[in-house]
């Protein structure tokens, strides 16, 4: 009975197996969405007002479905030896942050949580920060679990987390707001934090990054193409499983 020789079976193999990895190597790979950390105090004007006036710009012009954005309200408050907080605008500004801290943990999405920050922001701006209730109604969520959050000591919780998380900033964060995009610190630039967005992001620019000053050259040298090591990888283990 004749039959096939090994050289034969393994030929087909390689073909295939090459063209897998050709198609790796020149697909481009899925974009990852880019974090945007935000390290502010409620009662902070500059913080206030970058809030209402910039950072909320990305979600009517669709940068939001690129970003994810993690808001940490600390910002320059003290944490004591006795676990006790002071805050830099004082015991209001605690109650705001354990508040704003509450409503980011029950509703984790930005697109929940963040008009609920808007409303108490904006109304910071106004000098009008005891109406903050009223933001329940503005925008939908449920008052009784924030409240319960924060009477029941878990407010304090998540501000001495968000306290650790601050205070761990390498380099240390300089004055607030402090922005970082992927982890990397603004600065004094971070009223132009789109830009930064729209230079991490490796997929495919939404319309709002039309514009925006940042380098094109930056981008295309690192998006959409494996390294050499990847493909090492891939080509080991596929070697391994198929043979």
């Amino acid at each position: 009975m004749a039959s096939c020789s090994s050289s034969s079976r393994i030929l087909p193999r390689v073909l295939v197996l090459s063209l897998v990895l050709l198609s790796l190597a020149t697909a481009p790979c899925a974009a990852r969405r880019v974090t945007v950390s935000v390290y502010y105090e409620t009662l902070c004007p500059f913080c206030s007002g970058f809030v209402v006036n910039d950072l909320a710009r990305i979600f009517p012009d669709g940068l939001s479905s690129i970003v994810d954005i993690r808001l940490v309200p600390f910002g320059n408050g003290r944490v004591s030896l006795d676990g006790s907080i002071a805050c830099q605008h004082g015991e209001e500004e605690c109650q705001l942050n354990g508040i704003e801290a509450c409503v980011i943990r029950l509703w984790p999405d930005a697109e929940q949580h963040f008009p609920f920050i808007h409303c108490i922001e904006h109304l910071v701006l106004a000098q009008k920060w005891n109406a903050w209730q009223s933001c329940f109604q503005e925008t939908g969520l449920a008052s009784q679990p924030v409240l319960d959050c924060y009477n029941s000591g878990y407010g304090k919780q998540l501000q001495l987390q968000y306290a650790a998380e601050t205070n761990a900033l390498q380099p240390p964060h300089q004055f607030v707001p402090w922005v970082t995009v992927n982890g990397r610190p603004l600065g004094d630039a971070y009223t132009d934090f789109e830009a930064y967005i729209c230079r991490a992001y490796d997929g495919e620019l939404p319309e709002a990054c039309k514009g925006k000053h940042f380098t094109i050259a930056q981008r295309a040298s690192r998006g959409g193409k494996r390294n050499p090591h990847e493909l090492a990888v891939l080509l080991a283990f596929c070697i391994a499983v198929w043979f």
